[in-house]
């Protein structure tokens, strides 16, 4: 039974983190464009428009449904072959792409939760007023809606960037990629997986104790 090479570890952090940056991208990216997406989404199962809220439905039924690897080689391998334009995509538009349409699933229901429980009484108030459905929306509920939400939010971003380490499966050296390499030439496996594991860790916690803070500011206003 052999011991951790260390000094090989030690050689690898910087090679890892030298892929940080991609990894941030992805995530941030697809973390943008999800929630553009699942506030829309939200929005419209709480208001419901018809056929549109069917076709809603369905979306996030089938995003939830099915493994995110699924829709990466989905994205990637499946779609280019019915759709020509799409040839020539890389890999890592296609993994924002597949994190944007996952979790903006996720995030649809969380924010549609988070708006119906937006206290009625703020409703009636800004009916009362005269605002538009729109205004309502954007003015009360969607700004109280938010508080509700965050903390979820930000949960799925932090499994959006651990999420990230798949996109090496359509080819693109990330954190997740660039340890298979190195892996792969050195044959030391557990120190290389050791090594992005430790990495992804770090940052998990470090977003989550941005969390905490962020909870704590956003409640300041009803504390007692």
């Amino acid at each position: 039974m052999r011991g951790l090479d260390i000094d090989y570890m030690l050689a690898l952090v910087p090679v890892i983190l030298g892929y940080v940056p991609l990894t941030l991208f992805m995530a941030v990216a697809g973390m943008a464009f999800a929630l553009i997406l699942g506030s829309l989404l939200a929005v419209e199962r709480v208001v419901r428009v018809p056929v549109l809220d069917w076709l809603v439905v369905l979306f996030i039924s089938f995003f939830r449904g099915t493994p995110l690897l699924v829709q990466l080689f989905l994205f990637y391998y499946g779609l280019p072959q019915i759709v020509s334009a799409l040839t020539q995509i890389n890999g890592v538009t296609a993994a924002i792409m597949g994190l944007t349409l996952h979790f903006s699933a996720y995030m649809a229901e969380s924010i549609r939760a988070a708006i119906v429980g937006v206290d009625r009484s703020q409703w009636e108030a800004a009916q009362s007023i005269g605002m538009t459905q729109g205004q309502m929306m954007r003015r009360v509920v969607l700004p109280q809606a938010t508080r509700i939400a965050a903390p979820t939010l930000v949960n799925y971003f932090i499994d959006m960037i651990k999420s990230t380490s798949l996109a090496f499966t359509l080819g693109v050296t990330e954190m997740m990629g660039a340890a298979q390499k190195e892996a792969a030439g050195s044959f030391l496996y557990f120190e290389a997986f050791l090594v992005v594991a430790i990495v992804y860790w770090i940052m998990v916690e470090v977003l989550s104790q941005g969390q905490k803070r962020m909870e704590l500011w956003l409640n300041r206003a009803y504390a007692r």
